[in-house]
């Protein structure tokens, strides 16, 4: 087999758009590890809620989480390597998104932090449902114990827009990456998926050109660039399919099978 690592989205990849693993897909990877492959997941989601699909599949191996700002080992959840992020710096987006309403969460490696737990709007509390996280009040700055890893903003697509151009004329000293139509991810200015997974693939011994990566929007076009051969979900949008190599079909019509199946198992 070509591709001895393959590294996976997770959500508009992965999984379909209830959030579910289809047995296709489930089949194609159990497979592609029979034969030595090495299947990581690489998601803009927290190690504690990405972990359990990694279980779900029976693997064990490593996470790359919060768009590669924490790499941790699924069998003892030991973080290996993290990018923590200025938290102070953040004050400014912080009072940004408080000024109109718009919903953020603080993380670091494990855990989030949200403004008031008691207080989360309807669509808050539904998108953490179906994202399986529950949530803490923010502590201040210098409670915090851990490095902060990354610092999500959650709010309509129109609203996300225009904070991206306003943002976009301010100093920059985050990695600032639009990781689904409803979120914005700051970040280390270093951490994103690919360097994750460019570091990982040295750790592990695997050159570049077999390394294999699916991913689905603009924060996984890092990784789709790094890797040997970077494929596109259908549903990607058509900036993220031009950084591919090769396009595969939807996350609803098992695109992750039909690519492990063509470039792995043929």
């Amino acid at each position: 087999m070509k591709y001895k690592l393959i590294a996976l989205d997770v959500d508009g990849t992965l999984l379909n758009d209830d959030h579910q693993l289809s047995e296709e897909n489930m089949q194609a990877i159990a497979e592609v590890t029979r034969l030595g492959g090495r299947i990581v997941l690489c998601t803009g989601r927290s190690p504690q809620n990405s972990i359990p699909f990694m279980q779900e599949m029976g693997l064990s191996g490593y996470v790359l989480g919060h768009n590669g700002a924490a790499t941790v080992r699924v069998e003892n959840r030991e973080v290996l390597h993290q990018y923590g992020l200025d938290a102070r710096g953040l004050d400014p987006y912080i009072e940004y998104c408080r000024e109109r309403g718009m919903h953020f969460d603080i993380n670091t490696a494990f855990d989030m932090y949200v403004d008031n737990v008691e207080n989360l709007s309807k669509e808050a509390n539904h998108m953490y449902e179906n994202f399986q996280v529950v949530p803490a009040s923010l502590p201040a700055w210098e409670d915090f114990r851990e490095p902060i890893v990354k610092f999500t903003v959650f709010s309509k697509p129109d609203i996300l827009d225009e904070a991206e151009r306003e943002w976009g004329t301010w100093t920059q000293q985050y990695n600032i990456l639009r990781s689904g139509e409803f979120f914005i991810d700051f970040m280390n200015p270093e951490a994103s998926k690919g360097n994750a997974l460019k570091n990982l693939a040295a750790d592990l011994g695997v050159p570049r050109e077999e390394v294999l990566s699916i991913g689905n929007y603009f924060n996984d076009i890092s990784m789709l660039t790094y890797a040997g051969l970077g494929v596109a979900m259908e549903n990607s949008p058509v900036e993220v399919k031009a950084a591919a190599d090769v396009i595969t079909g939807t996350n609803n019509e098992h695109g992750v099978r039909d690519a492990l199946v063509k470039y792995c198992l043929s």
